[in-house]
């Protein structure tokens, strides 16, 4: 799978830099929402076709919410832990980290404070992204399912949904779902109240 998404990548940022079709170009964002759209259509198929996911999910009860906020504080720690190797405060360092992988909207939120940390914050979270594409795939055979849904934070309902379903199953996809609407809920929350602290 690593393989297939790299080669994917390679070939998309070869076909950028080679075709010029501006049919294809002008429509970029549409053509990826399409395909985000499709992805998802055919995840939810998946966890759709096996009927013994929500009763799964309904034994679960609390323990469901556990991965969330597991996923919450080991990230914000490691925000603690990266503070002490950049030159960021360590309530700028958790906040960026309290990003979660939502690059788009940490971003706008740190931009407030200042551009560099804004900007520190949409890559920081947009490698956590990146960095998830490549290794979920290797996480969900060599590690653990529940850690794929970490690795890949508050994108786990959306963009690395289709990644996570692919490299584990479709009882881990709902469960993937569940903890990026919680995590998207969070972001908006937790980003500006570190931010307060300072």
């Amino acid at each position: 799978m690593t393989t297939k998404i790299l080669l994917s990548v390679g070939a998309g940022i070869l076909g950028g830099i080679f075709y010029r079709n501006n049919i294809i170009i002008d429509n970029l964002n549409g053509l990826i929402d399409l395909g985000l759209c499709m992805l998802l259509f055919f995840v939810g198929m998946d966890i759709g076709k096996n009927k013994e996911i929500f009763n799964d999910l309904k034994k679960m009860g609390f323990k469901v919410c556990l991965l969330p906020l597991s996923i919450v504080a080991g990230t914000l720690a490691g925000g603690v832990v990266a503070s002490f190797f950049t030159d960021l405060s360590l309530i700028e360092s958790s906040a960026v980290s309290a990003g979660l992988g939502w690059y788009s909207l940490s971003a706008i939120e740190l931009s407030k404070h200042s551009a560099e940390l804004g900007s520190v914050a949409f890559l920081s979270n947009v490698f956590r992204e990146v960095l998830a594409i490549i290794l979920i795939p290797f996480i969900g055979r060599h590690i653990g399912h529940h850690e794929t849904i970490a690795a890949a934070g508050a994108t786990s309902m959306d963009t690395l949904l289709p990644i996570i379903t692919k490299s584990t199953n479709s009882s881990i996809a709902v469960i993937s779902f569940f903890t990026g609407v919680v995590l998207s809920s969070l972001v908006p929350i937790l980003v500006p109240l570190i931010m307060r602290l300072q």
